[in-house]
């Protein structure tokens, strides 16, 4: 069958250096690194004191008093950034079938928060269960997806995906592929993550996962440099809406680019560590180059996952010179989680969005925190330290990886009729 062609129409995002789009797309070309000292909880005992939190985000601007106690932060995120990409969009709009509009929202781990304070609140009482009612329905990975089709009567495929730091990815590829296979008109794509708390720092760090650059956190999430220590926690999310050409076109829509493939893996190795060769990394790029049918010199730009962990970090350049070959040193690589932090099942999405806008405005955001190369990583590659580059970019590639070895490549490309 003939498939058909998506794009992208509608982008929302709520992250550690900006509210909105725009915001959020000036902070990365500048560099800005949204790591500080944790305000959301006491950290005195905690190993690691800082993370990349949302600031300035009061839910009572979105939601009123009663609404907001329904939601999980995580959610409560996720229904603002898939709102602004709704609106952006204008899917919501009249003459739309909203029985062929979908939502695919991810998290990787859903309301822990909540988790969090329901249990501790049962823990510090007399053993009597006094449980929010809310308590499940808040805390579930899949209620934000729920949340997004009740409010705009999306009545399309409606659920979660799942695949720890790739869920975001996923949910981006799920909807790539229903919509190119005929099942949807359009959807709403994306994911959220709220897991700063004693629990989410507290279990990364008894993982050894986290930095503790405590006297430094600006410059803590270091992707690709020597010194680095691990990845440094991010919480929001981002939405994109991906639509039908033609559906997008009959409407009038605004064209931000177009998907053009999305590959996916498994490493089948190991619980947290990637592939020491990065097997998994150059099949799910290797897969998606193929999906879109381009050939592997196409590719101009790649975010990578790029999380600042020590054998990570050394993993995927390996997987991209293995794949790429000389055409690696062609590429701009970069990873934006050196500004944004890492935000868990939130992650695929607003880097596919910044490789997006990568693509559209011919520009490659920074990797920041940059001081010294680290000789166990191919110095030959262009991971464009510490300062934005301008150039064509005509085809970009976003990498996400998550914990039990699964592996997210998506890719976006200019638009043409």
């Amino acid at each position: 069958m003939e498939l058909k062609r998506v794009v992208v129409t509608g982008l929302g995002a709520i992250t550690p250096i900006g509210n909105n789009i725009n915001d959020y797309w000036n902070a990365l070309l500048n560099g800005v690194s949204g790591a500080a000292e944790i305000k959301g909880f006491d950290t005195e005992k905690f190993k690691t004191k800082f993370a990349c939190e949302v600031k300035g985000f009061n839910p009572l601007d979105y939601f009123d008093r009663k609404e907001a106690r329904k939601h999980d932060k995580y959610s409560q995120f996720g229904m603002v950034a898939a709102g602004q990409a709704i609106e952006d969009s204008g899917i919501d709009s009249d003459g739309v079938n909203k029985e062929r509009v979908g939502v695919i929202w991810a998290s990787g781990i859903g309301g822990l928060d909540t988790f969090f304070q329901e249990v501790e609140g049962f823990a510090k009482g007399d053993g009597t269960p006094r449980f929010n009612p809310f308590f499940i329905p808040k805390m579930i990975a899949d209620i934000a997806a729920g949340h997004i089709s009740i409010k705009y009567g999306f009545k399309g495929p409606n659920f979660a995906t799942v695949s720890a730091c790739a869920s975001s990815a996923n949910a981006l590829s799920d909807a790539f592929n229903y919509i190119r296979l005929g099942k949807a008109d359009a959807f709403i794509a994306g994911g959220s993550e709220a897991a700063i708390n004693p629990t989410g720092v507290g279990g990364f760090n008894a993982m050894h996962a986290i930095s503790t650059r405590n006297d430094d956190p600006l410059t803590a999430s270091r992707p690709f440099d020597k010194d680095r220590d691990g990845f440094v926690m991010g919480e929001g999310g981002g939405g994109m809406v991906f639509e039908e050409l033609e559906h997008a076109l009959a409407r009038g829509a605004k064209i931000y680019g177009e998907v053009a493939g999305a590959g996916l893996s498994g490493d089948a190795h190991h619980m947290t560590a990637p592939h020491p060769e990065g097997d998994g990394a150059r099949r799910c790029m290797q897969a998606a180059i193929e999906d879109a049918e381009i050939n592997i010199e196409d590719i101009d730009h790649i975010n990578t996952h790029g999380t600042s962990t020590p054998v990570g970090d050394i993993v995927e350049p390996k997987a991209i010179v293995n794949l790429f070959g000389e055409h690696a040193y062609s590429i701009n690589i970069n990873s934006t989680k050196s500004m944004t932090g890492h935000l868990l099942g939130g992650a695929g999405v607003i880097e596919a969005i910044a490789a997006l806008l990568a693509v559209k405005y011919d520009i490659v955001p920074p990797t920041i925190n940059h001081f010294t190369d680290d000789p166990d990583i191919d110095g030959k590659l262009n991971f464009t330290f510490n300062k934005a580059h301008k150039r064509t970019v005509n085809i970009a590639l976003s990498n996400t990886f998550g914990f039990g070895g699964h592996n997210a490549s998506l890719i976006f490309k200019k638009f043409a009729k």
